[in-house]
């Protein structure tokens, strides 16, 4: 029976602190977004969330390694032939 009297009172810091940790995260935006970060670890790079200038970038650099690649085989292509 002595145990509650230091039970009571432990649980009832507990409970004040977890309600102190809501508050806190809420009064510190976090949780404005609870579905981005679910869905950010689907994706490893998401191309919406880029800026416009380095989506712009990455796009022109895929081209160059797809022009490159086609080049490298046409010229393999033509060492074989010879």
């Amino acid at each position: 029976m002595k145990i509650l009297y230091l039970l009571i009172p432990l649980s009832l810091v507990l409970l004040g602190l977890a309600v102190w940790a809501f508050f806190w995260a809420v009064k510190n935006d976090q949780f404005d977004d609870l579905e981005g970060p679910a869905h950010r670890i689907l994706f490893d790079e998401d191309e919406n969330d880029l800026p416009p200038e380095e989506r712009q970038r990455r796009q022109q650099a895929r081209e160059r390694k797809t022009t490159t690649a086609a080049d490298d085989d046409a010229s393999h292509n033509d060492s074989d032939t010879r």
